[in-house]
């Protein structure tokens, strides 16, 4: 999952970053608003971290802005402003939740993945193809009954194809959604990855689609 931070204490969003990327997110970071609303508006994330008192651009126009334009991505603000009015206008803009600086990684974390697990369908926490189950909650991939180990980056490009169940998911889609922007990667790295996974799950969950992506059915 690809997660943007915008926040202009450079601090606070690389450590934020480290925290995030070590839990297996993929995350870019922009420190002032017109940044990342260039960022949320060419980019697919799955959540937008959205400080408020922001350079160039300020965080409630940036939400406003998104929203009007009709993205949907969920937005949690993460502030020092943390008065009732300040919330509700925050909320009111569009945003989907709001955190008050200082705050402590586990509950940010815990917020991250609620919104996470409110997908644009509802898809619930188990993502299904055939006996093969992969839990969002819990970070268990079973495949008859048989617990399987995947790495983070495993997980979060089968998470991708299985959230896309159906569908054909380009290369350049998955490396967009599974690596974050500044990620060194070569061309072939999602077929790496899409290697590793087959042995692992069976190479007959992931089908190839020559010349578009992949499929899980």
């Amino acid at each position: 999952m690809r997660i943007l931070i915008v926040e202009d204490e450079h601090k606070i969003a690389n450590s934020i970053k480290k925290g995030l990327v070590q839990e297996g997110f993929a995350v870019d970071v922009a420190y002032d608003g017109n940044k990342g609303y260039d960022f949320a508006s060419s980019e697919e994330y799955d959540v937008l971290i959205l400080d408020l008192m922001l350079p160039e651009m300020g965080g409630m126009e940036v939400c406003r802005l998104l929203r009007s334009e009709g993205n949907h991505t969920p937005i949690l603000i993460l502030t020092a402003k943390g008065e009732i009015s300040d919330k509700v206008d925050g909320l009111n803009s569009g945003a989907d939740d709001y955190l008050v600086k200082p705050f402590a990684f586990a509950e940010l974390l815990a917020r991250i993945r609620a919104l996470v697990r409110r997908p644009k369908e509802d898809l619930g926490s188990k993502l299904m193809s055939g006996n093969l189950i992969l839990d969002t909650v819990s970070y268990r991939v079973e495949k008859e009954s048989r617990e399987i180990s995947l790495s983070k980056k495993e997980f979060s490009l089968l998470e991708c194809l299985l959230r896309h169940k159906g569908k054909v998911v380009s290369k350049e889609f998955l490396m967009s959604s599974v690596w974050d922007y500044e990620a060194d990667i070569l061309p072939n790295t999602v077929e790496v990855f899409v290697g590793y996974l087959r042995q692992k799950v069976g190479k007959e969950v992931i089908k190839t689609v020559r010349g578009f992506g992949y499929k899980i059915d």
